[in-house]
């Protein structure tokens, strides 16, 4: 016979309500990877184009993004209908502006860095997408951990729950 607390102890099943975080983890493992390429197309284009790596990165990031926000909210943490401001909105901003500001900064000192040694366009571009990539993969563990703790803390909890 099955208690209430061994019954409540079972994960929650698909579609119930609040992930796993193994399963938060992955999913927005998943939106962050697929961001990132929305980012690197950008990135890339704006490179050969001529931008600056300032230009370029902020770019690049903004054009990323917005779409893992989106993706994330709804597939890794299962929110859905209008975003709160206050609750949502300017916690991840928040959260994602240290991300950004990351990987800005490291490229353009990178940037500047290698401008005495004149690399060819697409060696510059190389180095510098590299380093662009590299900040993400610095960041992504802590901007993973204040989505699920701090932001998004409260998707799909119902009354009672604790976890």
């Amino acid at each position: 016979m099955r208690t209430a607390t061994a019954a409540s102890a079972e994960p929650p099943q698909a579609g119930s309500g609040r992930r796993g975080p193994v399963a938060r983890f992955l999913r927005a493992g998943t939106s962050s990877a697929l961001a990132t390429g929305v980012s690197q197309l950008a990135f890339i284009g704006l490179s050969v184009w001529g931008a600056t790596p300032a230009l370029t990165s902020t770019l690049a990031f903004l054009a990323g993004a917005v779409p893992n926000f989106l993706l994330a909210r709804r597939w890794a943490w299962g929110r859905s209908g209008t975003p709160a401001l206050r609750r949502e909105l300017i916690p991840y901003v928040a959260v994602i502006a240290a991300t950004g500001l990351t990987a800005v900064g490291l490229t353009t000192l990178t940037g500047h860095l290698i401008e005495p040694l004149a690399l060819s366009g697409f060696w510059r571009v190389v180095v510098l997408d590299v380093v662009f990539l590299g900040s993400y993969a610095l960041v992504f563990m802590l901007k993973f951990a204040l989505l699920d703790r701090l932001v998004f803390r409260d998707a799909g909890r119902t009354p009672g729950s604790t976890s």
